[in-house]
């Protein structure tokens, strides 16, 4: 099978396509041949040497994957061939809180990733993908869309007619929308282009903010609320926008951290958490659990992840450049297939 590795050095130029034999299912295990894989933020860290700089090479790129199973090895129960599946991201949460032991079973890091043809995984570690979206829409689910579900209804669930502050207009941010959407809640949504903000209002964003032309967006948000502040906050961007995050929040609202797009360090008043009273929250994506249940609601929703670009298999690369331009809207996907 073919399958892209970061070779014996981190970076861009390192990521290269590599043969390696076909695998074939032990007792417990899937054989899934994999037909997509979408990219996040996280993934083009760990390609950098960014995100664990001692992680051991070669290693398979991708968390998020989807295929279809083409065989199951002795004892396995929970799916068979034929089936449309997606791996987890951590391959040993599956319910619960989370743990050691799910930092260390990971999906591309530590763990082999999804960018290869055939991957032989734990019957655990898969979820049957809603049957009205293709490998490609599917692939866009274990990371983004999981993320975004916790973060909305996964310790304090939405409710209709909150509002949500949702920063950015990337696979989290955009899955995000579509859920608050789902819910009947309110999403503002902040970019820095005015094509992304009219994409984001067709999608039905209940207000924009350009931050570009508006630095203190949270003062708008405060505007935008008749001076309560939002219910809840995707916090996507990390140093350089977690204060403003901070006052945009309502007194008793919750931030959600989830990503550093725009560092991973900053200063901030500690008293501006104890004064508003702010539920704080980082996010490890979620367990298979959670997952199953997003899947429910997706399915029942018919609701299609927004998928910017797909790029052949062989284009991989080019996927993660188009990531780290910051280009895109939605998800970066990669089929794959054989």
């Amino acid at each position: 099978m073919r399958a892209f590795e970061i070779h014996s050095q981190f970076g861009l130029d390192n990521l290269r396509l590599a043969e390696r034999p076909d695998p074939s299912p032990g007792p417990g295990e899937v054989l899934v041949g994999v037909r997509a894989c979408s990219l996040n933020y996280r993934d083009l860290m760990t390609v950098l040497g960014t995100y664990n700089p001692k992680q051991k090479l070669p290693l398979v790129p991708c968390s998020d994957g989807a295929g279809e199973v083409l065989a199951v090895g002795p004892g396995v129960h929970r799916f068979k061939p034929g089936d449309r599946v997606a791996g987890i991201f951590s391959q040993t949460w599956l319910a619960g809180p989370p743990s050691g032991a799910a930092r260390k079973g990971t999906l591309g890091g530590p763990l082999d990733g999804m960018l290869r043809e055939l991957a032989v995984l734990s019957e655990e570690g898969l979820v049957p993908l809603p049957a009205h979206l293709s490998f490609e829409e599917g692939a866009c689910l274990p990371c983004a869309g999981l993320t975004a579900w916790n973060a909305l209804f996964g310790e304090a669930p939405l409710k209709p007619g909150d509002t949500i502050l949702v920063e950015g207009t990337g696979g989290v941010s955009i899955f995000a929308l579509q859920f608050a959407q789902m819910a009947g809640a309110r999403a503002i949504v902040t970019s820095s282009s005015d094509e992304k903000l009219a994409r984001a209002k067709a999608l039905g964003a209940w207000a924009t903010i350009h931050y570009a032309k508006e630095p203190e967006w949270d003062r708008r948000v405060m505007e935008l609320t008749s001076g309560e502040g939002v219910d809840h906050v995707v916090e996507v961007g990390g140093g350089g926008t977690f204060e403003r995050a901070l006052k945009a929040v309502r007194i008793g609202g919750s931030v959600s951290v989830i990503g550093v797009l725009s560092g991973a360090k900053t200063e901030f008043a500690v008293t501006s958490i104890l004064m508003k009273s702010v539920h704080l929250r980082g996010l490890f994506v979620g367990s298979r659990a959670l997952f199953e249940e997003m899947n429910r609601a997706v399915g029942e929703h018919r609701l299609k992840p927004v998928v910017d670009k797909v790029f052949p298999f062989e284009q991989a690369p080019d996927a993660f450049r188009l990531m780290q331009k910051g280009g895109h809207f939605g998800k970066i996907v990669v089929a794959v297939g054989r």
